[in-house]
């Protein structure tokens, strides 16, 4: 037999060679991509909200990539540092009450139900609403998105008496803000029962969904 063996991996190609789609890169793992990118965001996402939840947004960051099952570096590409992580975290509750606020059905004691659970489940949603981290411009607008959602219920319970005339989305933020500081040193159960606490103190009737 004459010729030489040569690597049919990629890198031994010849220069200007096209790669076949879907061909694995070095070591045999598949080069998946945008596709690989995406779960690797989701993933580290759903750390964070774990991490974040039991540990607060002062967590270190590489819990969240060990949890996540990646590398640091993937972190850092996704979310250069804590603030983007923490507001990524932070939109997709948002969005959530945004959602709930689109059925409608939904009412004010919903919204600031899952508010509630947010707060409940979340030390990182606590530390937020407390306003521990910097007055980002990103946070400020997730705030007032909050403010937009329960706003489109309060003219219904003004009207119901469900809460006092006069009030506005910015009073329930506030109210939001001072049932979530009486969380931070509770622990389970014990946090519903001061959150149920906190809403019946300010006269305002919630519904707090069960936990996922």
């Amino acid at each position: 037999m004459t010729g030489v063996l040569r690597d049919p991996r990629p890198s031994a190609l010849p220069h200007g060679t096209a790669v076949p789609h879907g061909t694995t890169r070095r070591g045999g793992a598949p080069n998946l991509g945008p596709r690989a990118a995406a779960g690797n965001r989701a993933a580290l996402l759903a750390a964070a909200r774990e991490i974040f939840g039991s540990g607060g947004t002062d967590a270190p960051l590489s819990a969240v990539a060990k949890r996540a099952g990646v590398g640091q570096g993937s972190l850092y590409r996704h979310f250069p540092d804590r603030l983007d992580l923490v507001v990524a975290v932070f939109e997709e509750q948002v969005v959530a009450v945004e959602e709930l606020a689109a059925v409608p059905t939904a009412d004010l004691a919903d919204l600031l139900g899952l508010v509630t659970r947010n707060a409940v489940d979340s030390v990182g949603f606590v530390d937020l609403v407390r306003s521990r981290v910097p007055a980002d411009e990103r946070i400020v607008a997730l705030g007032e998105r909050v403010a937009v959602a329960l706003g489109t219920r309060l003219a219904g319970a003004t009207g119901s008496g469900a809460v006092p005339a006069g009030t506005t989305s910015d009073d329930l933020l506030l109210a939001v803000a001072m049932m979530a500081g009486g969380l931070s040193q509770a622990e389970g159960e014990d946090r519903v029962r001061r959150a149920r606490r906190a809403w019946e103190l300010l006269g305002l009737e919630v519904r707090i969904p069960d936990a996922a």
